[in-house]
């Protein structure tokens, strides 16, 4: 067994996307044409969104904001994900993705990667979002207060 998180991503043109939006991918592996199996480390973030459509539109639209388990840790099955992960964030329906999606948009333009935002800020997001209110920004100073505090709590 290994101590990495897998998830499988599939892409079936104007059918199915599963897809990593951030995160930094330790491992990748190619399982055909449309399915490839990427591998997160223990503890780190990553974003993954899932989009299905039939013939009448769209079916499913959800994004999963997760922190990759750590062996023998518990953790929430989400479908695709081995064992699965701690949920950050989870939401479905287009305009709720869509603003999660412009929220990291924001994080990555102040030259920070999603992937390291404090986790709490995901938990935010999701709770505002949920009932339809605007999240804070998340801001350099509040990142800055975040390595900070893992620096001391190491």
């Amino acid at each position: 067994m290994s101590d990495l998180t897998e998830v499988e991503v599939l892409w079936l043109e104007k059918r199915i996307e599963n897809r990593i939006r951030f995160g930094r991918i330790v491992e990748e592996r190619k399982i055909d044409r449309h399915r490839r199996v990427l591998s997160f480390a223990p503890g780190s973030i990553f974003a993954f969104v899932r989009w299905t459509s039939n013939d009448f539109g769209t079916v499913i639209s959800r994004i999963d904001i997760l922190r990759a388990a750590a062996p023998g840790q518990r953790c929430s099955t989400v479908p695709y994900v081995k064992p699965g992960g701690e949920i950050l964030l989870r939401l479905s329906g287009w305009s709720k993705v869509e603003r999660v999606l412009q929220t990291a948009d924001a994080i990555e333009a102040l030259g920070i990667n999603p992937a390291d935002v404090a986790p709490d800020h995901w938990h935010h997001v999701h709770n505002r979002l949920s009932v339809n209110e605007n999240p804070r920004f998340y801001t350099k100073a509040r990142h800055q207060a975040w390595l900070r505090r893992q620096r001391v709590m190491r």
